[in-house]
């Protein structure tokens, strides 16, 4: 028998490196996961660098490539697929940012890149759509909320580039610098001017905005101003049903990852309170992939906690949360006719804050993997499996051979 389906569940910067917290173990090694651990012997496993060995992934491209698109080709910025997972169509050419709502004091010095980790941003990004004017650049432009603190803009306009710097300075304490071509290009220029028009415009609307009013009276940090970067031009992507045969869709809450599968042509699932923080519905994302797989080949599900956790560098919180997944994936176990397929998208070791070059564990399970002797999941243990080191790119195809899509190279 060959299974018919494949769930390929990206756990979010699970992967991290010995903490001192932890007794040196990595939080994936010191969290009991039963569930994963019984996945894992009965599955082949391996170790993956999802880009290449030495290279530090993006969730941008590191999705793209365990996705089968090779970033070299098809990435341009992840502007753009912040912009599709926000509910903006892309089309070809046009010009997206990932922006972040920030809080800075009276002197435009920023004192929050995260203003209090907002949640609840529609209304603000509503007035900055509706109000910011960029005709005299001939742009007209969409802005749209996502997750938390995020939002994505998009320009549509003629002559534009992407090829232009960052208002964000990654740090607090400091004023955000103005947005500067990287290029002698007309079109960059343009893009640029009309980015530092937009960022002065929307804060004066933010400044004025009742949501932040009701903010100050609360004690709450103001989000009163915007920040761009990923700047990125729309490109060409191939739907994802003619390049593998398959129909899917995502579950995710990070819009970053919904883009993606929009661009590809994969169905958005919406799930109630997944948040894309330590507190996301787990139980409903995996009740939802269940049922997806009742209609569809291939169902992606992003589960982003434990990445967040790390950039806190939160190496106990991480682990706490690796332990809530586990729980949540009991159900997968009575799974039948699907390729069970757990995988990190790049590890963010806690105690650096940010994504490393480190591989990923990766496990696949399911009618017809060969199972090898590697009984738990971890950094480590995987490293020990049948499926031995591998590229992100190699894993769609190892995957079609194991539904028996796979096509012949040569007679």
């Amino acid at each position: 028998m060959t299974a018919r389906a494949i769930l390929m569940l990206v756990l979010d910067g699970i992967s991290d490196r010995p903490c001192r917290s932890l007794n040196g173990k990595t939080p994936l090694q010191a969290a009991l996961t039963p569930v994963l651990d019984k996945i894992v012997s009965r599955g082949s496993c391996g170790i993956m660098d999802t880009i290449g060995p030495g290279i530090r992934p993006g969730s941008d491209t590191s999705h793209l490539s365990l996705l089968g698109y090779p970033p070299a080709q098809y990435y341009t910025g992840r502007g753009p697929l912040e912009a599709e997972g926000c509910g903006i169509h892309m089309k070809k050419g046009m010009i997206g940012f990932r922006c972040n709502y920030a809080t800075v004091d009276t002197n435009g010095i920023i004192i929050d890149r995260r203003a209090g980790r907002i949640h609840e941003t529609r209304s603000l990004s509503a007035a900055i759509e509706k109000s910011v004017d960029l005709s005299r650049y001939g742009i007209t432009l969409q802005f749209r909320s996502g997750a938390g603190h995020r939002a994505a803009l998009a320009f549509h306009g003629e002559g534009l580039g992407a090829d232009i710097s960052s208002n964000d300075p990654k740090k607090e304490g400091v004023v955000p610098p103005p947005v500067r071509p990287c290029s002698k290009k007309a079109r960059d220029r343009k893009t640029a001017a009309a980015c530092n028009e937009f960022i002065q415009q929307s804060r004066v609307i933010l400044d004025e905005h009742e949501a932040n009013e009701r903010r100050r009276h609360r004690g709450e940090p103001p989000a009163n101003m915007v920040l761009l970067r990923g700047a990125g031009e729309m490109g060409h992507f191939e739907p994802f049903s003619q390049r593998y045969g398959l129909s899917g869709s995502v579950i995710a809450a990070a819009t970053l990852i919904t883009g993606i599968g929009s661009v590809i042509g994969l169905s958005r699932v919406e799930v109630p309170g997944a948040t894309g923080s330590v507190t996301t519905n787990l139980q409903g994302k995996i009740a939802a992939a269940i049922q997806e797989l009742g209609t569809k080949d291939f169902v992606l599900v992003n589960i982003k906690g434990a990445d967040e956790a790390s950039h806190d560098g939160d190496a106990r919180g991480k682990k706490e949360f690796i332990e809530k997944i586990d729980e949540s994936l009991a159900p997968l176990l009575t799974l039948d006719d699907c390729l069970i397929v757990v995988c990190g998208d790049h590890s963010t070791p806690c105690e650096i804050r940010d994504h490393s070059a480190d591989p990923v564990p990766l496990v696949i399970y399911g009618e017809g993997v060969r199972a090898d002797r590697v009984t738990t999941f971890d950094e480590t243990a995987c490293a020990e499996g049948g499926l031995h080191r591998l590229q992100g790119i190699s894993l769609m195809p190892i995957l079609l051979d194991l539904i028996n899509k796979a096509h012949k190279y040569g007679a």
